[in-house]
C-alpha cells in the first residue's frame, strides 16, 4: 500500500497510548465503536501500557483479535519499536528486529501493517536503521515502514540509506503544537508522498484548560467555528488539522463512545481559509504579516 492508498482510508484514526493491562473489555468496546464509525487504521506502540507495563497495549489487541477475530478483520495496525527501557532510545539493527518479532508475539501477528521507529535515536547511524528497516520489509515482517518525531534533516538522512520507501511521518500535532507547519516538517511529507500521523491532536487536553491563555484564545476561535459547522469543538480541533494540504490523519484516544462519535464529526467539516488563519493567529498570538 503506498502512501496515497492510506490516505485513502477515513482520515481519523484511533490509538491506545491510555491502556493498560486490565482494559481489555473497554479496548473491544472502543474498537468495536470506532469500526462502526469508519476508523480502519489503529495505532500502539511497544512501550505503550502504562508505567510498569511494557507491551501491554499491544498484548490487549492481540488478546481482542483472538476474541473476536472479525472485529480486526481489514483494518491496519501500527506500531512503534526503539524505545528501551532506562536507556532511553536503541535504534540498533539488532535491537529493532527482536523489538519488532516481540510485538508481532503479542499482537498475534505475522507481519506488522505500519511500523515506525518510535523516536530518533542520536547513537545509531541512519544506515543501520535503514538496514534493519529493510530486513524486516524484505522478510515479510513489516508491509510499511515511517519514523515518529524525527526532524527532517533526520528523515532525509535515514532517506539517504533505505531501499524500502518511507510511508510515514507520525508527529505531534495541534492547534497548540504548529511547528510541522513552519519546520519543513509537513512540507518534506507532501513531497515525498508520506502519510502524516497527528498524535495529541487536541493538545493532550491542554486545549481544555482554563488556566491556560492561549488555550483560551484558540478555544474560542474553535468554538465560533464549530458552533457555525454544528460539531463539537474537539471536531473542530481535527478539522483544523485534516484542512492542511498534507492531510494529517489525527490519531484519537479518547476511551468514551460518545466522545468519539463526536470526534469522526470532523470528517464531514469543511473549514474555509479564512477561519483556518483565524485559529492559527488564535494559537500563535499574532497576525501573520
Amino acid at each position: 500500500m503506498s502512501a496515497s492508498d492510506a490516505r485513502g482510508a477515513f482520515p481519523i484514526a484511533y490509538g491506545f497510548w491510555r491502556y493498560g493491562p486490565d482494559d481489555l473489555a473497554l479496548a473491544i468496546e472502543m474498537i468495536g465503536a470506532a469500526r462502526e464509525a469508519g476508523i480502519s487504521h489503529f495505532d500502539t506502540a511497544d512501550v505503550y501500557g502504562g508505567r510498569g507495563h511494557f507491551g501491554a497495549a499491544e498484548a490487549l489487541l492481540g488478546e481482542a483479535r483472538r476474541r473476536a477475530p472479525s472485529l480486526l478483520g481489514g483494518v491496519e495496525i501500527a506500531t512503534k519499536v526503539g524505545v528501551e527501557r532506562g536507556t532511553p532510545y536503541n535504534s540498533s539493527k539488532e535491537y529493532i528486529i527482536r523489538a519488532v518479532d516481540a510485538s508481532l508475539r503479542r499482537l498475534g501477528a505475522e507481519r506488522v501493517d505500519l511500523l515506525y521507529v518510535h523516536r530518533p535515536d542520536l547513537l545509531a547511524h541512519p544506515a543501520e536503521v535503514a538496514e534493519a528497516l529493510d530486513a524486516l520489509v524484505a522478510g515479510g515482517k513489516a508491509a510499511r515502514v515511517g519514523v515518529s518525531n524525527y526532524a527532517p534533516a533526520q528523515i532525509e538522512a535515514l532517506r539517504g540509506f533505505l531501499k524500502t520507501p518511507l510511508a510515514a511521518h507520525q508527529i505531534e500535532l495541534s492547534a497548540l503544537a504548529t511547528a510541522p507547519f513552519f519546520d519543513g516538517t509537513l512540507d518534506q511529507a507532501m513531497a515525498w508522498d508520506m502519510s502524516v500521523y497527528a498524535w495529541s491532536p487536541l493538545g493532550g487536553g491542554r486545549l481544555f484548560d482554563p488556566a491556560d491563555g492561549r488555550a483560551a484564545r484558540v478555544r474560542t476561535a474553535l468554538e465560533k467555528h464549530a458552533k457555525a459547522a454544528g460539531c463539537a469543538v474537539g471536531a473542530m480541533a481535527l478539522a483544523f488539522l485534516m484542512r492542511h494540504p498534507a492531510r494529517p490523519t489525527p490519531i484519537i484516544g479518547t476511551r468514551s463512545v460518545t466522545r468519539l462519535r463526536e470526534a469522526v464529526a470532523a470528517a464531514r467539516v469543511r473549514l474555509d481559509r479564512g477561519a483556518w488563519y483565524e485559529i492559527l493567529q488564535a494559537s500563535l498570538g499574532e497576525r501573520l504579516p
